[in-house]
């Protein structure tokens, strides 16, 4: 998808305020040349990737495992692979969790150590997809409310690297998402836990540095 200016990101953003994200999904892909979504398989997950496999169904999956998933995670990551017949490259940590533990631990926000575990389990295996990759269209499930920063991104915004980040479902609120995945009948995965984010209101990282 060639540059687009800011100008154009807001015309984008307004017309498709109230449109569907299936509708949202197809307009952006008009122009993509290497589309991804990426997921994390929680508990919103199966949202986004029923739509966007609705409308593509090989668009390129990219999951950045961090090995700290509990077993609900997992279970509902190869349910929606198999249901979706998901195409999904998995990226994880260059070093086993087992070798984490035992080298650098599982530190908690306010340790020092805890921005060196964030790049190991999540933000190295990202920039590996990205990397490969080379998208021009990335769709995430980045809605507002959730944290700071995502209540200052819209549907369409640009990422440090000029990506255009999709977020389908970014005016949807918890009862809207979960209407939408009764409609459909996919599952939703409670029990979900991120050691990089940590905290429900506070960013993953990914968004932080993309």
């Amino acid at each position: 998808m060639s540059k687009i200016s800011s100008e154009k990101l807001a015309l984008f953003n307004e017309n498709v305020r109230f449109e569907d994200p299936a509708e949202i999904i197809s307009f952006a892909l008009e122009g993509a040349a290497n589309p991804i979504v990426s997921t994390s398989f929680g508990p919103y997950s199966a949202a986004l990737l029923h739509a966007c496999t609705q409308v593509m169904p090989d668009i390129q999956v990219i999951w950045c495992d961090t090995g700290y998933n509990t077993e609900a995670t997992y279970r509902h990551a190869y349910y929606l692979m198999n249901r979706f017949q998901l195409n999904i490259e998995i990226f994880t940590p260059e070093y086993t969790t087992a070798f984490i533990d035992s080298t650098l631990g599982h530190p908690r926000l306010g340790d020092p150590r805890h921005s060196l575990f964030s790049k190991i389990v999540k933000l190295d295996p990202f920039d590996r997809a990205l990397e490969k990759y080379q998208p021009d269209v990335w769709f995430t499930n980045v809605r507002n409310h959730q944290t700071t920063l995502r209540n200052s991104l819209d549907v369409f915004s640009l990422s440090k690297e000029g990506i255009l980040k999709v977020s389908p479902f970014y005016y949807f609120n918890n009862e809207a998402i979960e209407s939408y995945l009764k409609k459909h009948q996919l599952p939703l995965e409670a029990d979900y836990f991120d050691p990089v984010k940590a905290l429900e209101h506070r960013e993953c990282g990914i968004h932080l540095k993309h």
